[in-house]
């Protein structure tokens, strides 16, 4: 049984989270504050966690930068500030995914399902099926006689080797191009639109490779 760790101030929606989720077969537990959360999370370690920004104690984005001291563990930041500079601060710290509030259980259940589908992938996954199209990662080819560019493959395995995962534009620049290139957006606009007309069969609406406006990009299997 997956086990989540949801760390809200919000009793009511402490409250919500955990009949939802315990409802869907997951073991919930819970903390009010971003000292608890660590604590707990130390103790007994979580599959999952689901953190609030607006923290009394410390602020969320720290609970990230804790975690990320010594576990890989998913989080997914649900919080009510929808600014895309606090999105990219969590998306930097280490967070895998952002929910705004207020939000949609279901939607936060599949937030939470396509997190945890990509964890179980082992790193090393050779093949990945974009569409019609299966990407050889270790032989670096294409089906269908596509053919793509160093940068774009670079581009692309990043985000094949992350699927469902939002990832911060400053990330793939910087880990692409390099970080003298974190504000060269337009470089990610020109190549994702290169890769759409290769791989997706409705570039203009593309079904895999989607971009989320202000922060990122997500590879959906």
């Amino acid at each position: 049984m997956t086990r989540v760790l949801v760390v809200d101030d919000e009793p009511q929606l402490l409250r919500a989270l955990r009949i939802n989720l315990r409802a869907r077969d997951y073991d919930v537990e819970v903390a009010a504050d971003g000292t608890t959360a660590l604590r707990r999370a130390g103790a007994a370690p979580p599959d999952l966690v689901v953190l609030d920004l607006g923290l009394p104690d410390i602020p969320g984005v720290d609970v990230i930068h804790g975690l990320r001291g010594w576990t890989r563990v998913p989080i997914i930041v649900l919080s009510g500030r929808a600014g895309s500079q606090d999105k990219v601060e969590a998306l930097e710290a280490g967070a895998d995914d952002y929910v705004t509030k207020p939000f949609d259980i279901e939607e936060l259940v599949a937030r939470i399902r396509a997190v945890t589908r990509r964890v179980s992938v082992v790193d090393e996954v050779r093949r990945v099926d974009v569409g019609e199209h299966t990407v050889d990662l270790v032989d670096k080819r294409v089906g269908g006689g596509v053919h793509l560019t160093p940068t774009e493959w670079r581009l692309l395995e990043e985000l094949l080797r992350n699927p469902g995962k939002l990832i911060s534009q400053q990330h793939l620049l910087t880990t692409v191009w390099g970080p003298s290139y974190r504000r060269e957006t337009h470089y990610l606009r020109q190549y994702m639109a290169q890769l759409r007309r290769k791989l997706e069969s409705d570039p203009a609406h593309p079904r895999h490779l989607l971009t989320e406006p202000g922060m990122g990009y997500r590879f959906q299997p």
